[in-house]
């Protein structure tokens, strides 16, 4: 059932972003989409957003009819506050904390404030982002727990009604390529596959059967296994 709500969808052109602007655009009769460059190491993912933002278009008419603004905007700030992997050309080790030095400290808080302001603005209620604690790093932003904290402290500060939607929280990455193709066949799952980038040192030189990337970062490693599963379970 196509609802009347309208949804901002935080994309940055990767796997679980797409799947999750697919998701909306099933799900709300209006969808807008929010980018950041925080100059992060993986700039590519910015190139790519605009040529899969198309390919959604064309996939199906209706998606093209409920498919309106793109909006990016400029956080280098945090990658003038933070020393992670993720901004910078060094090595991907584990800290002392348990987490990777991937972990963008307040990046999707941020992210989710920058959005819910542009929503109220633009006067759209719901805000989706591809969050995820099943197949993750550990981040502590991406918790259900977070999001959920983050609806509220949003509500209360803006006096407002907006919901925060994270389709892929409960499911892991070979559950996320299954979502991708009931939501729009295996011209979706090949979309996702050949057009987005969610390798963290930016790679594009190879496409494997999984997607491009190099492969060995944690968020190839994810992809990869989650893809081959969900092959592997297709063709069983």
């Amino acid at each position: 059932m196509i609802k009347t709500d309208a949804a901002l969808v935080l994309f940055s052109g990767g796997q679980d972003s797409t799947t999750c602007l697919a998701w909306a655009l099933e799900r709300y009769s209006r969808v807008e989409t929010i980018g950041f460059d925080y100059g992060q190491r993986h700039a590519i993912e910015l190139t790519v957003r605009p040529g899969v933002l198309a390919a959604l278009r064309a996939h199906k008419p209706e998606w093209a009819a409920r498919l309106g603004e793109d909006h990016m905007v400029d956080l280098s700030l945090i990658s003038a506050l933070s020393n992670t992997a993720m901004t910078e050309d060094i090595e991907i080790v584990m800290q002392e904390n348990g987490l990777p030095n991937t972990f963008v400290p307040g990046r999707n808080l941020l992210f989710m404030t920058v959005a819910a302001t542009l929503a109220y603005r633009r006067g759209l209620n719901v805000l989706v982002g591809g969050m995820c604690e099943t197949d993750f790093s550990g981040y502590p932003d991406c918790r259900d727990d977070t999001m959920k904290a983050l609806q509220v402290a949003l509500n209360l500060g803006m006096d407002t009604r907006v919901k925060l939607e994270t389709p892929l929280m409960w499911l892991d990455k070979a559950q996320t390529w299954t979502l991708a193709e009931q939501l729009g066949g295996a011209p979706l799952v090949d979309l996702i596959r050949s057009a987005t980038h969610t390798c963290y040192l930016g790679e594009r030189g190879a496409l494997h059967d999984w997607g491009y990337g190099c492969g060995t970062c944690p968020a190839c490693a994810l992809r990869a296994r989650g893809y081959r599963e969900y092959a592997g379970g297709a063709a069983a």
